[in-house]
């Protein structure tokens, strides 16, 4: 006998928990299956993705703790506070990451019975399509479901030759339980994770050295966020090598070995204790049995949907990292609630122009919209307002001056084409721009608007009013 439902979810990450709770919202019979890729010590579904059990969110508890012994270190006695040296207990700090982890998972699950949706513990895949619906396998269930929206996410992008044990290599899973501090740590990506990683393990006294191939750092921000994210990542201790081609890696029991040419030619070797390897994601669609049904990958594995995330085949979605666009969870909580409120019959919306980009380092940066690389090559007239967080009272009295916001706008209409920020607290102060941005608005808009002080945010209303050549303060 097979289980009858409206809607069938698969995959319980951002994505995919975010679209049963929305559909069941909406009146739709739904269950979302999940495999439990992630240790559970009841060994039920974990719920949360990528994103919550082993990306976005253990993450930041790592960065939070890291920043905080740095700043114990380095930045206490400048303000009076003597502490004496501090010393780390990395089992203590991946207990409270652990815990974090395990209250959000039960979280979803609380959130999953309080809207009526039912969990399947299982991987789905397509078997085959009915007369008003599809029949699927979760485990060895057969389920049969009107509309079914994939969101299987994606995982961790591998290179060939270099075996990722999570031990001695890690990728972004294993990089977040690593249980000692290393004395030298190599990474392979100078991208978020690389980035983000590399931070958490230099604040508690790694050498850390990053080899990136491309030429040049974080190419996908505005240059000038580029240029100065690498003068101070540099000037904190990161040694970042940019254009380098990687040679052999051999692992050892104890460490592992690179050899690498630089950007200028020449034959590196580099020994570390760890190693992350940091180069992207690919998207989850094995196992969904998608040619036998013919759902429809492009040649990066990803399946192919229009703009409101409608797969090739008769009522079947997809959302998040396994199709196209940012692989981010916001991205695909965005697209969630559109395809279940189009389901409905609603008007749903997601506007990819207006999505944020966050790098958690310190400083943070973050940006919506257009780069000024991207405008000049679109031949877009746009104006420029930038302004440091060094004149704002706020960021001084925070020992947090470094970084700056800049505004680019349309030199004709005013409209906002895209903000960039690095600086403290910039992955909260670009809400604003992405509000700005969502409603049309004008760099006159965030000018005219009051913001309080002494506040961070003053220094985005500052760029907004330099868009016009007449900031107060700078």
């Amino acid at each position: 006998m097979s289980k009858q439902f409206d809607v069938l979810v698969i995959g319980g990450g951002p994505g995919g928990y975010v679209a049963a709770i929305r559909a069941a919202q909406l009146g739709f019979k739904t269950a979302c299956c999940e495999s439990n890729p992630y240790a559970d010590p009841k060994g039920e579904p974990r719920l949360g993705g990528t994103c919550l059990n082993v990306g976005c969110i253990p993450s930041k508890a790592l960065l939070h703790t890291s920043h905080l012994f740095e700043e114990a270190a380095h930045s206490f006695a400048a303000q009076g506070i003597s502490v004496g040296a501090p010393k780390i207990d990395v089992a203590k700090m991946l207990a409270r990451k652990s815990g974090i982890v395990d209250q959000l998972t039960g979280g979803i699950k609380g959130l999953f019975k309080k809207n009526k949706v039912t969990l399947l513990a299982g991987h789905g895949s397509f078997v085959k399509q009915l007369a008003d619906g599809w029949e699927l396998k979760v485990g060895e269930e057969t389920v049969v479901a009107k509309q079914v929206i994939v969101a299987t996410g994606s995982k961790a992008r591998h290179l060939p030759g270099i075996p990722v044990d999570n031990k001695i290599v890690c990728d972004n899973v294993g990089a977040l339980d690593i249980d000692a501090v290393p004395k030298k740590l190599a990474i392979i990506g100078a991208g978020v994770i690389g980035l983000e990683m590399g931070s958490v393990w230099r604040r508690l006294g790694s050498e850390v050295t990053v080899l990136e191939a491309m030429p040049d750092f974080l190419a996908a921000a505005d240059q000038d966020i580029a240029k100065e994210a690498f003068k101070l990542f540099t000037k904190q201790g990161l040694k970042i090598n940019l254009g380098v081609k990687l040679g052999e890696v051999n692992v050892g029991k104890k460490g592992v070995s690179l050899t690498y040419t630089d950007k200028d030619g020449a034959e590196q070797k580099l020994d570390a204790d760890r190693l992350i390897v940091s180069v992207g994601r690919v998207p989850n669609t094995d196992g969904l049995n998608a040619e036998a049904v013919g759902l429809k990958l492009n040649e990066r594995g990803m399946i192919e949907v229009d703009d409101h995330c409608r797969t090739n085949l008769p009522g079947v979605w997809a959302v998040g990292d396994v199709v196209r666009g940012p692989m981010l969870a916001h991205k695909a909580m965005e697209e969630a609630v559109m395809v279940a409120e189009v389901m409905a019959g609603q008007a749903g919306h997601c506007n990819f122009d207006t999505v944020p980009w966050i790098i958690y380092t310190a400083p943070e940066i973050a940006w919506v919209g257009k780069t000024e690389q991207q405008l000049k090559a679109e031949g877009v007239a746009y104006k420029a307002g930038k302004i440091p967080f060094a004149f704002n009272g706020r960021a001084m009295g925070m020992a947090a001056p470094e970084g700056f916001v800049k505004m680019l706008a349309c030199a004709k209409t005013d409209r906002i084409l895209g903000v960039h920020i690095i600086g403290a607290s910039a992955s909260e102060l670009i809400a604003e721009a992405v509000v700005a941005m969502e409603f049309g608005g004008a760099s006159e808009d965030i000018a005219r608007i009051c913001h309080g002080h002494p506040t961070m945010s003053e220094v985005m209303h500052e760029a907004a009013l330099a868009c016009d050549k007449r900031p107060l303060h700078a």
